[in-house]
């Protein structure tokens, strides 16, 4: 089976997350089989990670390029808010080790199965004022050591009910309220199609603030072309409005015929490596000058 990379000449660059696919792997080998096709590597919790054993493969092409930036919190109670600014001063020293340079975070922790740790489905206007001045304060940490904080929106209706600030429109309202190089959305387009649709004019409108992007299809979260989704139409909307950032594959891994194909279980290596040649293809745009 051909095992596709990603050309050195694409308008975007691609990244995986090595929670979700190479399921059979032990986690090293997972980041060394995602480096392996030019792919950067993303990654969850830190605090889980070898550290030292993943920043010793960087002479090996292994990038980091995204990981969790804070450990517990929330963007507005006054503990949460302490402790998403503590942790988040020790991701930094985490993506320090690492050189990663996106910090990825959310309106509050997520708790078993996504489920938010602080449940504030209706914010209130303070609630926005006091969520304001907490990306502001993480900006403010990310410039002081060339880092870029992401806020991720997440959907409510199948994974993570009650979280705040949680659409695309709301990400985009602090990201933009805030103004500021070191915070920038992590635009998820499985959330958002769940939540919002239209996805192309959501890039349109966000795309000075994009920090980056991540996918997946509908239903299921794997990997694109499983789905309800045009990822390539998207993806080539994407080049047309000048988009040169990174797209990081945030997806399960399904087999030929899906995910209960018993030749090709989710998340094995046979399906992971599928997913991934789905992935580059729909993904691979050529740079024009």
């Amino acid at each position: 089976m051909s095992i596709l990379s990603v050309p050195t000449t694409n308008a975007f660059t691609l990244a995986a997350c090595a929670e979700m696919i190479y399921q059979d792997k032990p986690f090293m080998d997972r980041v060394e089989a995602i480096a392996a096709r030019g792919l950067g590597v993303e990654i969850w919790d830190w605090t889980t990670k070898d550290l030292d054993a993943l920043a010793s493969r960087r002479a090996d092409g292994v990038r980091v390029v995204s990981m969790t930036g804070y450990v517990e919190g929330d963007l507005t109670t006054d503990d949460g808010v302490t402790h998403m600014l503590a942790t988040a001063e020790d991701s930094l020293k985490a993506a320090d080790t690492l050189d990663c340079p996106v910090l990825n975070f959310h309106g509050t922790g997520l708790g078993e199965g996504g489920i938010p740790v602080v449940a504030n489905a209706h914010p209130t206007p303070g609630d926005w004022l006091r969520a304001a001045d907490t990306c502001r304060r993480l900006a403010e940490l990310g410039r002081r050591e060339g880092r870029v904080f992401t806020l991720e929106n997440l959907n409510l209706p199948v994974d993570h009910p009650g979280t705040p600030f949680a659409l695309a429109k709301d990400t985009l309202a602090l990201v933009s309220a805030v103004d500021d190089a070191h915070l920038k959305m992590n635009l998820d387009l499985y959330h958002a199609q769940i939540g919002e649709g239209n996805l192309i004019e959501l890039c349109r409108q966000a795309l000075d603030h994009i920090g980056e992007l991540q996918v997946a299809d509908v239903p299921g979260r794997a990997q694109p072309g499983t789905g309800e989704v045009n990822y390539r139409n998207v993806a080539l909307a994407l080049a047309d409005m000048g988009y040169r950032g990174n797209i990081g594959m945030e997806a399960f891994a399904w087999g030929p015929a899906g995910a209960d194909d018993p030749s090709a279980p989710a998340g094995s290596t046979s399906a992971s490596d599928q997913a991934l040649d789905q992935f580059i293809r729909t993904f691979t745009v050529e740079a024009q000058p």
